[in-house]
């Protein structure tokens, strides 16, 4: 990943979340809980979905690939954060730097995208209830996963082509606990305004646009429920208010963020940990203790290896 010759800064300096070595050692007790407690809870919902065949459905696979997402989205940044606590002197390498933007905004387009599927994958089931076999099948589930990949890749690769070519000569203290793009295009030694704008449209379009066609299709899902009077619809109400709450908490900082993508505040920092180690717990918490059938495969799968006599 090579940048400008006119480039210096070969490193930056993370300024992270505190300079107290107290304050640095109760963050990362619970930092660590956090992280860890969202990985296993990630793997564990993957390895439900795919050893359970009632879970062999649309809605569980496109889960199972939110799980994989979050997991990559828990280790872009937070392992790095845990161990620049007990580091005094926090430092990123240029391509490292760099690595964490790509990645960053990969996940997080991808998961986008993945919950508009999701969303609209509960349209059709609420919706169409009689076409949904025919509608939401496999293949294509594999095509939503597909294209919310790649389109979270193009979305990246859109802010790294600009970004890496940046010329960094002077400033490399990046106020956060990762390499947050608005404070990393602020550090080039150049008038960024343009490029301030380019990355504002760009992320904004996509969030915004996602988030647009959710709340949309969340509307038509509600009115359908509450016309319905078969006992279904509490159970299609308890998952459509699941997929609510995360999309609003997972957009709601990100929206936040390009609002007021360059006027920093301390708060800032604060959501930006909400975002990247808080969020990818969002999917075992709230998907899945919440849901009858996630928690019925996970008793089954405990008591096939408790007493697998009996199974």
């Amino acid at each position: 990943m090579a940048h400008n010759n006119e480039s210096t800064v070969s490193e930056f300096v993370l300024l992270g979340l505190s300079k107290s070595w107290g304050l640095q050692l109760v963050l990362f007790t619970i930092f660590f809980v956090i992280y860890v407690t969202s990985v296993l809870g990630n793997i564990m919902i993957i390895v439900i979905i795919f050893s359970d065949s009632h879970l062999n459905s649309p809605m569980y696979f496109l889960l199972s690939n939110l799980s994989f997402i979050d997991i990559c989205q828990s280790n872009f940044a937070t392992p790095k954060m845990l161990t620049d606590f007990f580091v005094e002197h926090k430092t990123i390498s240029f391509e490292g730097c760099m690595a964490q933007i790509f990645l960053l905004h990969s996940f997080v387009g991808s998961e986008m995208m993945l919950l508009v599927a999701m969303g609209y994958d509960r349209f059709v089931a609420i919706c169409k209830p009689l076409h949904y076999n025919l509608i939401m099948n496999r293949r294509v589930c594999i095509i939503f996963v597909s294209i919310s990949w790649a389109v979270g890749i193009l979305h990246s690769v859109s802010h790294l082509a600009f970004t890496v070519n940046l010329p960094f000569c002077g400033p490399n203290e990046v106020d956060s606990f990762f390499c947050d793009l608005p404070l990393v295009i602020k550090l080039a030694c150049m008038d960024t305004y343009k490029m301030e704008i380019l990355t504002l449209a760009n992320s904004g379009m996509i969030s915004l646009s996602c988030f647009l066609a959710l709340i949309i299709s969340y509307i038509i899902i509600f009115v359908t429920v509450q016309r319905q009077s078969s006992s279904g619809s509490s159970k299609a109400l308890s998952t459509l208010t699941a997929h609510i709450t995360v999309v609003i908490l997972f957009f709601g900082p990100c929206i936040y963020f390009y609002i007021w993508p360059f006027s920093r505040l301390s708060v800032d920092k604060f959501l930006s940990v909400f975002y990247t180690i808080c969020t990818p717990l969002l999917n075992p918490i709230i998907y899945s203790l919440r849901n009858e059938d996630v928690k019925s495969a996970l008793r089954k799968l405990r008591n096939s290896h408790i007493n697998p006599g009996k199974n």
